[in-house]
């Protein structure tokens, strides 16, 4: 049994979710292998070091690759990698990119594909428990068959270091690439204004605010909370809507996935949308006037009262 796993670059390093997805790897046993697509001239050393400290054997590249993103042709380079490496799986992270190339894949493999798993409950046969319905349920699935591919949901596990660490030997995988291929491909990126979210997404503490805010003069508390905490600052979807603050900020199905230690939601509801985009939070203290919020029901912990009153008074017990 191996495993081979689709590795994204962010900033010259294995991607964060690509890293956990080398963690969760490691868990179905055997050796595991990456496929970062592009030339190995390209490849960052950070990226090999960091497939090395998970354990990674061999890191599979693609000299062949086109120049630009075309998902029908990554998903050859892909095939090619998995015949390369025997590997009796496939993972990626659960970006929209991981999730569209390997449904290319599990499609000409015709196999089954798992979306969004946040863990294992059985290897064999393989049971994997994945998100559904936004976040908001768990869904056990079973992936049998000859390759089991799925992704693995953003922060389902913490990146952890391999017991030893891995050779990572850089191989390259000759693969022709159809002129079929190319038909659908990335041919401009543009840049927008719609801000930085990595400092949300990458936040241990985030204080949240909702409509209870009641206007865009009213995050002034959460704001101070959030510096205090040294942690950022996140809105639900209605707060953006109605033009209270920035897009960026939003948590939620159409915004940011967060997985903080703590997070601090004040006025916020508990949208099922909303949920979907915190649910992975180790704690929640929610801060709400209606105990019967969906957010007070699913938090760890909860106060009731106004978040007007209740965070400057949180603010004055921190000093």
């Amino acid at each position: 049994m191996s495993t081979l796993v689709l590795v994204e670059i962010e900033e010259g390093r294995a991607a964060l979710v690509s890293r956990e997805t080398l963690t969760f790897a490691r868990s179905l046993g055997g050796e595991v292998s990456a496929l970062v697509v592009g030339p190995a001239e390209g490849l960052p050393e950070a990226v090999v070091a960091d497939c090395a400290e998970q354990g990674v054997t061999t890191v599979y590249t693609a000299p062949t690759a086109p120049s630009s993103y075309a998902a029908a042709a990554w998903a050859t380079i892909i095939e090619a990698a998995l015949d390369a490496s025997g590997a009796t799986s496939l993972l990626a992270a659960g970006t929209p990119r991981g999730n569209e190339l390997l449904a290319h894949v599990a499609t000409r493999r015709d196999v089954a594909m798992g979306a969004n798993v946040v863990s294992v409950s059985s290897v064999e046969p393989l049971q994997v428990v994945r998100q559904v319905v936004g976040g908001a349920a768990l869904e056990d699935m079973a992936l049998g068959g000859d390759l089991r591919v799925f992704t693995v949901a953003g922060h389902a596990v913490e990146p952890a270091a391999a017991e030893s660490v891995g050779a990572a030997t850089v191989s390259p995988v000759a693969v022709e690439i159809p002129a079929g291929d190319l038909r659908a491909r990335l041919v401009r990126v543009e840049g927008h204004d719609s801000g930085d979210t990595s400092g949300l997404t990458s936040a241990k503490v985030v204080v949240g605010a909702g409509r209870g805010a009641g206007g865009p003069d009213g995050f002034d508390g959460v704001i101070a909370l959030a510096d205090k905490l040294g942690g950022a600052l996140g809105v639900s979807r209605v707060v953006t809507s109605l033009g209270w603050r920035p897009h960026h900020e939003q948590v939620g199905q159409t915004g940011s996935r967060i997985s903080p230690d703590v997070y601090i939601p004040c006025g916020i509801s508990g949208a099922i949308q909303h949920w979907a985009g915190c649910a992975s939070s180790k704690t929640i203290i929610a801060i709400n006037t209606d105990p019967d919020a969906p957010m007070v029901t699913k938090a760890t912990y909860a106060v009731i009262g106004d978040m007007h009153e209740v965070v400057p008074a949180i603010l004055d017990a921190l000093g």
